[in-house]
């Protein structure tokens, strides 16, 4: 009687498999909850950026297209699981069946359908990437504010530019060092802040001076990369009020966690006085952009990893 109810037991034990997809799917779940500055991402709209809620203009339109493009891949993934547990159910082998069903060489109604179908899917999905991601990246607009971003082993540096569009010069800087994560509290306010005006077009020219990196906001669901000799520049108007963190989203060597800043979206007066603090305390002109020598890089990379040492 025990051995049977053991047996009972041991087949009534769900198949590893399920096991082992459900703690995936629950801890996929949680990761994905980890959505940080990302707008309003939370459990009521499935941890995506919620489109009536951006800290810049463009914001919404990425968000339309992330969610249209998870709606459609959900529908397919719906049809294609639907159809596979059905195919399974239906056609399962039976008692009686022969050893192999009678094979057929092609359908071609069916060939047809799924070779158009996805072929239109990809045309749609290319039109509207393709529309969004020109706009996103329209750069014809005379901007109000030019930032020439310098990302560096294993920081940041930024250059307020006087002037607008080409004819934009050096006017301060402002230059970082790699963060200093202990742990310990504060280590946000030793990260370079970037500065930017709400409600102004602001023109990221983006520079590296070693390796790649790239320049990423969560908050504004937008990134781009930092390609040593060949800038990259994109245009965005900030919206709303408040800080956010950047941070770079390119693998750039030993210390890539450690290259983060600030973002601090303010009123324009509040801007123009980060900007006179910054002139008060003589960082006027512009830090370099072009790539570093090997010796100037080499003290760059010290001074970055080794600068909080003298302070703890």
């Amino acid at each position: 009687m025990g051995t049977r109810d053991s047996g009972a037991t041991r087949r009534r034990r769900p198949p590893k498999a399920l096991v082992a997809g459900a703690l995936t799917g629950g801890a996929a779940l949680l990761l994905t909850g980890c959505a940080g500055d990302w707008p309003n991402a939370s459990a009521s709209n499935f941890f995506l950026p919620d489109a009536s809620i951006g800290a810049t203009d463009m914001t919404p339109r990425i968000s339309q297209l992330w969610d249209g493009s998870w709606i459609a891949a959900l529908v397919v993934g719906v049809l294609v699981w639907g159809l596979t547990i059905w195919c399974v159910v239906a056609y399962r082998r039976r008692k009686n069946d022969p050893e192999l069903p009678p094979q057929v060489r092609y359908n071609m109604p069916i060939e047809i359908l799924y070779t158009i179908v996805p072929v239109m899917m990809v045309g749609v999905l290319f039109y509207y990437v393709a529309r969004d991601q020109q706009a996103i990246l329209d750069t014809s607009e005379t901007p109000e504010v030019t930032i020439q971003v310098v990302g560096k082993k294993w920081s940041w540096d930024f250059n307020y530019l006087e002037g607008n569009g080409q004819s934009a010069q050096p006017g301060v800087y402002d230059t970082g060092r790699q963060a200093d994560l202990t742990g310990r509290d504060g280590v946000e306010e030793d990260l370079p802040t970037l500065y930017l005006p709400v409600n102004e077009t602001v023109q990221f020219d983006l520079y590296s001076r070693d390796v790649i990196h790239s320049f990423w906001v969560p908050a504004f669901l937008m990134k781009m990369d930092m390609i040593p000799g060949s800038p990259n520049q994109f245009q965005v108007t900030p919206t709303k009020e408040g800080e956010f963190k950047g941070k770079c989203a390119e693998l750039c060597g030993e210390y890539h966690s450690e290259m983060l800043f600030n973002v601090r979206v303010v009123s324009a007066e509040e801007y123009q006085q980060h900007l006179d603090d910054l002139a008060a305390a003589g960082q006027t002109g512009s830090l370099p952009t072009t790539l570093a020598g090997a010796e100037e890089l080499a003290g760059v990379q010290a001074d970055s990893v080794h600068s909080n040492e003298g302070e703890n």
